[in-house]
């Protein structure tokens, strides 16, 4: 994780996002947020400007006046792009702002990471609830305040992969929903299969995470299309990993 990123927001122009003629400014310049409120102590460790940017995204995504989301998917464009990380602490900052029940999602079957970010097991959360017809609440862990919980990826079992497209993972959806206030995703990446667009389809919307010299532009055009064509609102993308700011010129490039 670098020490600074870049949150590129408005994305309700998604198409226009990634042309080199439009111009991805970062939230400062795009919205409007509600004023701060002073945040709850924090466990997740993040820098000031970290804080700011992520307390940012999640107003944006969760707490504007009018229509507010509720569950919203967390997908990076490529593996290893920071969007675990990123997926908990905008859960947390969102638990510490709302009196809410927060519920984070470790739907990254390939590669969770999410327990790893709170500091808990993985042996009991998604998998193990996608093969049971049990309450939702049996599967998840209490996290560091009374309104934040995890439902961890959950033991390794055969077939896991299929699991995410079976149709009690759409059944279990509706369930999160009605258990929860607020429910983030961390999906796979978008180029790991339909799984994101799937999770996209039963939720708000989604929020894309980019790597700084790595995502590539047409990569990213692609991924939004699919999730266009899905008939999934692309929520906002965020600019990971970058080791310098960004200058206007080239984000007109992004």
């Amino acid at each position: 994780m670098s020490r600074n990123f870049e949150l590129m927001q408005n994305l309700g122009k998604e198409r226009d996002m990634f042309q080199a003629s439009t111009e991805a400014a970062t939230v400062e310049e795009t919205v409007n947020v509600a004023q701060p409120v002073e945040l709850q102590p924090l466990q997740l460790k993040m820098e000031d400007a970290q804080r700011d940017e992520i307390f940012k995204l999640v107003q944006r995504v969760f707490l504007m006046p009018g229509e507010k989301s509720r569950v919203v998917v967390v997908s990076g464009m490529e593996a290893g792009n920071g969007c675990s990380w990123i997926c908990a602490r905008m859960a947390e900052v969102l638990a510490a702002q709302t009196s809410g029940t927060v519920c984070v999602v470790d739907a990254n079957l390939r590669s969770p990471g999410l327990h790893r970010e709170f500091g808990v097991s993985n042996h009991f959360g998604l998998t193990d609830a996608l093969q049971v017809t049990d309450p939702i609440r049996r599967f998840v862990t209490s996290l560091s305040r009374p309104n934040l919980w995890l439902l961890s990826c959950g033991a390794e079992v055969e077939g896991m992969q299929t699991l995410l497209g079976s149709d009690r993972m759409r059944a279990l959806l509706p369930e999160l929903q009605r258990e929860f206030d607020y429910v983030l995703i961390d999906a796979p990446p978008m180029g790991s299969g339909g799984d994101s667009v799937m999770l996209g389809r039963n939720a708000e919307g989604v929020v894309l995470v980019l790597r700084a010299n790595s995502s590539r532009r047409e990569t990213a055009r692609k991924a939004v299309r699919n999730l266009e064509n899905a008939n999934v609102k692309v929520l906002g993308a965020v600019l990971n990993h970058r080791t310098f700011p960004v200058p206007e010129s080239i984000y007109r490039k992004l």
